[in-house]
């Protein structure tokens, strides 16, 4: 296990790491530069940089974990990319049910292998499956979620890159809205975010607000209105 600052989450596990760009969301990765420096620390999972990789040693991990936590999946990596074998997302499935003790929390940008392995998958109770969009190019990602027989199903817009107006939260029980953090940060304009806000009160979606972002993104901030956003899916505390 190991703990985060990721503002809607606990902690991450990563049975799977590494990944590969698929959208422009991808271009300033955090995950991809963290595995340079893991690597050059000698941590094993990286010997091969960001080359993805399944790890056997770590699949069971949260199975030991005595304290309930809010688990995301995968953090350096994205569960369904092409070279995770199926039967090994059936596996993380697994532990996931047998964890029952936690929640987890799996996000991916490969909505189309989502969509196609979904109703052969056995989904946890305890399982909240998101998908990225960062812009109105990838909306479509929200369709296939919407077709998962996922318990919790969110949308993680972050980095937003540009305004969402016709974004369906038909079947969406949470959203997450974030700005780009880190060199190169392209840039978060207010309307953007205000008008998903919106979009999530007139609908009844809790609505989480992750960052402005930037380079020094705690100096940005997260108030949006003179307020933090920090709304969780109907029914769920802030505490496992």
């Amino acid at each position: 296990m190991a703990k985060t600052s990721i503002e809607w989450t606990e902690s991450s596990w990563n049975p799977v790491t590494g990944c590969s760009k698929v959208s422009s969301g991808c271009k300033h990765c955090y995950a991809e530069r963290m595995s340079v420096r893991l690597r050059a620390m000698g941590q094993p999972h990286y010997r091969h940089g960001f080359q993805p990789a399944v790890h056997e040693d770590a699949l069971h991990a949260p199975l030991d974990w005595k304290k309930p936590q809010m688990i995301f999946v995968n953090s350096m990596s994205d569960l369904f990319h092409p070279d995770v074998p199926t039967s090994f997302i059936e596996r993380v499935f697994d532990v996931i049910r047998r964890a029952q003790s936690h929640r987890f929390q799996v996000l991916t940008k490969r909505s189309e292998r989502l969509a196609v392995l979904a109703p052969d998958l056995v989904w946890p109770h305890n399982l909240w499956m998101g998908v990225s969009v960062e812009n109105a190019q990838y909306t479509f990602r929200a369709e296939h979620l919407q077709s998962t027989g996922a318990r919790i199903k969110f949308l993680s817009l972050e980095p937003l890159l540009g305004p969402l107006p016709r974004l369906s939260l038909a079947g969406i029980d949470w959203v997450i809205v974030g700005g780009e953090s880190g060199p190169g940060a392209r840039p978060l304009q207010r309307a953007w975010v205000t008008e998903i806000r919106d979009q999530c009160v007139e609908a009844g979606v809790p609505f989480f607000f992750k960052q402005w972002g930037g380079f020094n993104k705690k100096k940005a901030g997260r108030e949006l209105d003179g307020r933090t956003w920090d709304e969780l899916p109907v029914g769920v505390s802030a505490q496992v």
